[in-house]
């Protein structure tokens, strides 16, 4: 039952004409809002007083909806409310507000159900933790596995009639039908408190008490209480003790916390993010006494609060979190405090949500000395990474070098590469391997990403990156030709130029050097496994002007192609990256980063500013073209997998994903053999209610033709212990 119709049945039975207005029609069932989402089976109704309650639900008792009973029980999650409007009356001598929750009797529990079947916040958070980390990981490898298996039979249906079954299918049999060959799972070095992002919701317990922790179940089950992070493993030390010091804050404000039934409220959200120094990085023993830097993000809701009380409970915040962590023993580190104003009601922000810093002041120290910034940083491999609020950074430090390796190995990297880095981010993969490979081309939707991945290659001296700012499914396909040629005609880059600056694309292009595809030299430096890792020479001499970003070509092109890598080694000596990184202006920086995004910008008519000349000749060098995507849980947009399938030149293609279930979606249809009669995709309401996989099916029928990939070895990474998921690696090539 929608929203629409939970009203619907409400006016049905007398209630007032004007819909969610309520309490203004004819006698009968009152109310003064009916709230459901879409996929739930519970309905939450609010009344103004204790009459309308009693009646409605006599009248519902009585009354069925589409012939089904309805379930009348008490909305526990609002039990603060009732406690704190117990013995308030109205003018009436009712209590001024009340409500109850509206459940189908058909035995779906309702909200006192589900929260009586999660046990404590970690049950919630941490299902697994009640297993040993051996057990963990054997009950994740069989969950991929399964998956696996999945992809071999959904590839196996989505088959065109008459064409061959791929040998990768008819061998699965030999490994018990999976796909490729399991590798194992990866575990992660450190097991408990590895997170170095936890964000904490706000609201109120059980018991009525504004809380921050995590909520013991989700809206879509009707449950709304939040519980104090205790005894759950996955969370740091750190972050477990600044969300005690928000919540004694929260007692004495003045401000509400955040309804989640009405979407009312000020405080919202509580995030806590670290950075771990970089001497330290490798180590995996306690890992709490590695973070030498903290971001708290503080998420609010600006509508209908006066500026000035604002201004005043920020000001109260900010002299709370520093005093907390100064008596703390040992004292936490604390870099910045960040507050952003989310006035939507979904709990994701957007990207452009205003972010406001708060100065951090040190225990007796003036206003004029205090602290006013917005980044952290964090290391992986050796490189060091500015993070701003936003940005994505995996929340397993110490795991994320080993995935990130274990990508680069399996895309056989080397100096013929050129690199496609499809979902980039804040550039961690490619940075990281940007020293194995001749020339990295980063694809980010998020202009901010982009900013911070172009900071991390200044931070880090690394020049052979460049980085598209754009949504892949509208940039992919055009980057590709720039880069590689027309897909159709198989031409090479310099033959193809003139159809290249033709079609053109819409996207910002962001260069180390100057935005048009050259590449450089990269240092190096060595990795907890041995290998080569990138550490750049962070002298003045990299950064002292525009001419560094905006350099020319040719001594580009050719320091790259003369041994500029090997000239990188000389850098080996520096062990220390933020040592390194102290001679760096982070404003001027910021600022070479803005003019690099801006001076990119695509022209009037739509054709790219980088010089196609340029990428013609730059792409020439290279010999081997890998992609590595690292998707949303949501997966690779079709067009994307359309574009990476068509073009012959991708011979082979890393997919990292935190989403097992879409990556085995995306790998019907990179896998699938076409048929020579090419279906038009037209779509289908059926289509709504399909599985992503039966998604997947359909879309291939309309795949152009084109050499599928092969599946050929896959590996779990365990990046989340103590809960269910994992990031899985697999390896495509034709």
């Amino acid at each position: 039952m929608s929203k629409t119709s939970l009203c619907s049945f409400f006016r049905r039975r007398g209630a007032g004409p004007d819909g969610c207005s309520h309490g203004e029609g004819v006698p009968g069932i009152s109310y003064a809002a009916a709230k459901k989402k879409k996929g739930m089976t519970v309905g939450f109704v609010t009344f103004e007083n204790i009459e309308q309650l009693t009646n409605a639900v006599e009248v519902l008792k009585e009354n069925r909806s589409g012939g089904k009973e309805m379930k009348i029980v008490d909305a526990n999650r609002r039990s603060h409310q009732k406690l704190r409007t117990e013995g308030t009356a109205s003018g009436n001598g009712a209590a001024t507000e009340n409500s109850i929750a509206a459940a189908p009797a058909d035995g779906t529990s309702g909200p006192e159900v589900a929260i009586a079947s999660i046990r404590t916040v970690r049950d919630a958070v941490t299902p697994l933790a009640h297993m040993t980390y051996k057990d963990q990981l054997e009950h994740k490898k069989n969950s991929v596995a399964q998956l696996l298996k999945k992809l071999t039979r959904n590839a196996k249906k989505a088959c065109p009639y008459g064409v061959p079954l791929p040998e990768w299918i008819s061998e699965s049999k030999q490994i018990g039908g999976l796909s490729c060959k399991l590798e194992g799972i990866l575990e992660s070095p450190v097991i408990d408190g590895y997170r170095n992002k936890c964000e904490f919701s706000v609201g109120h317990s059980l018991a009525g008490k504004k809380t921050v922790g995590f909520m013991l179940g989700n809206f879509r089950e009707g449950v709304t209480a939040v519980e104090e992070p205790v005894d759950c493993p996955n969370v740091s030390g750190i972050s477990s003790k600044y969300a005690f010091i928000f919540q004694d804050f929260l007692q004495l404000s003045t401000l509400p916390v955040w309804n989640r039934v009405d979407n009312s409220g000020f405080w919202r959200q509580f995030t806590v993010r670290e950075g771990r120094s970089p001497a330290q990085a490798v180590v995996a023993q306690d890992a709490e006494t590695q973070i030498s830097e903290v971001m708290i993000i503080v998420q609010v809701c600006s509508t209908g609060i006066d500026e000035l009380l604002m201004k005043d409970e920020f000001a109260k915040l900010s002299m709370t979190l520093v005093q907390g962590a100064a008596t703390c023993s040992p004292p936490l580190p604390l870099t910045t405090i960040v507050v952003q104003d989310h006035t939507g009601i979904s709990n994701v922000a957007a990207a452009d949500c205003p972010l406001i810093p708060l100065l951090v002041r040190k225990v007796g120290q003036s206003e004029e000395g205090a602290v006013d910034q917005t980044r952290i940083h964090d290391h992986i491999s050796n490189l060091r990474f500015s993070l701003s609020p936003t940005a994505f950074f995996q929340v397993n430090t110490l795991a994320a070098e080993r995935l990130y390796t274990l990508a680069g190995d399996w895309a056989s990297l080397n100096s013929d590469t050129l690199l496609f880095d499809v979902c980039c981010g804040t550039g961690t993969i490619g940075l990281t391997l940007a020293h194995r490979v001749g020339m990295v081309v980063g694809i980010e939707m998020n202009e901010a990403a982009v900013l911070d991945a172009q900071r991390n290659a200044l931070i880090n001296g690394i020049k052979n990156c460049s980085f598209v700012c754009g949504k892949a499914e509208n940039v992919m396909g055009s980057l590709l030709t720039e880069y590689l040629g027309s897909p159709q005609q198989h031409l090479v880059v310099s033959e193809s130029n003139s159809e290249v600056g033709a079609t053109g694309k819409n996207e910002d292009i962001v260069d180390g050097t100057k935005n048009n595809g050259e590449t450089m030299d990269s240092s190096m430096e060595k990795n907890d496994n041995g290998e080569s890792q990138q550490l750049g020479d962070k002298s003045d001499d990299h950064l002292s002007s525009s001419d560094e970003i905006n350099g020319d070509l040719g001594d580009r092109v050719s320091k790259q192609l003369e041994g500029g890598h090997d000239q990188s080694n000389v850098a080996n000596g520096n062990q220390n990256s933020e040592e390194a990184s102290s001679f760096i202006n982070e404003e001027s920086i910021a600022t070479k980063s803005a003019d690099c995004l801006e001076h990119t910008k695509t022209l009037g008519d739509g054709s790219s500013v980088s010089n196609n000349d340029t990428l013609a000749a730059t792409a020439c060098q290279f010999k081997n073209f890998v992609a590595i995507v690292d998707p949303p849980r949501a997966g690779l947009h079709p067009t994307v997998i359309k574009v990476l399938r068509t073009h012959p030149r991708i011979r082979r293609l890393v997919y990292i994903s935190c989403n097992p279930d879409t990556l085995v979606a995306n790998a019907i249809e990179l896998c699938t053999p076409t048929s020579e009669n090419r279906e038009k995709n037209k779509g289908h309401r059926a289509w709504r209610n399909m599985s992503s996989a039966g998604l997947a099916r359909q879309r291939t029928k309309s795949m152009p033709s084109s050499e599928p990939f092969v599946p050929k070895r896959a590996m779990a990474v365990d990046l989340f212990p103590h809960t269910s998921h994992c990031e899985m690696v697999m390896l495509f090539e034709r």
